[in-house]
Order: C-alpha cells, then structure tokens, then sequence
C-alpha cells in the first residue's frame, strides 16, 4: 500500500470503518477528528502482504500528542480502517516499536 494514496482516499473521503474499527475506536474514546488528523499525518510502519483478503498496513500517526494506530485495507475502491488502536505497553514499546512477544 502507498502512503499518499491513502492520505488522498481520507482527504476525499472515500474510506470506511470496518465493524470492529468503529468498536475499537469507541473502545479508545477517538473521535473522527482525531482519526482523520492521524492518518492525514501518518506513515505506513508495516506492510502485511495478500492473506486472501487483499493487501493491508499498518500506520501510525499522531492527532496533537495521541499515538494513534490502524491497520488500512481496501474494500474495491476505498479504503476501509480494519482496527485502530492507541499503541500500548506491553504490545508497543512507543508508537513505532512492538514490544517482545511472550
């Protein structure tokens, strides 16, 4: 996935949130603002290849001083938010490196 496509799909708003992005997103207490904020700012920290449902990524981008996560897929056209997610202790040492597995 490219970084300034998905900036442009979310600056002409042509994404979506999956179920479970809409569920995590309330979970975080993240409003659209702010998820729009992170990804117009993002960069793509990993790339996950073709499992059969399509390419996607995780970005990591910041709405003032809140690290914010999600992982981009396609759904035709748009883009579709999978999950989002504030990175955390123990999965994430800071917002751009994975803590050790257990």
């Amino acid at each position: 996935m490219d970084i300034d496509e998905i900036k442009e799909k979310v600056r002409n708003s042509q994404y979506m949130y999956s179920y479970h992005a809409e569920i995590e997103r309330k979970a975080d207490r993240l409003t659209f603002v702010q998820v729009e904020t992170a990804l117009l700012n993002s960069r793509i920290l990993e790339q996950y290849a073709d499992t059969g449902r399509g390419e996607s990524c995780l970005v990591v981008g910041f709405a003032e001083d809140i690290p914010i996560h999600a992982v981009c897929g396609w759904h035709g056209e748009k883009l579709v938010l999978i999950t989002m997610y504030i990175p955390r202790p123990p999965k994430f040492i800071d917002p751009w490196t994975r803590g050790e597995k257990p």
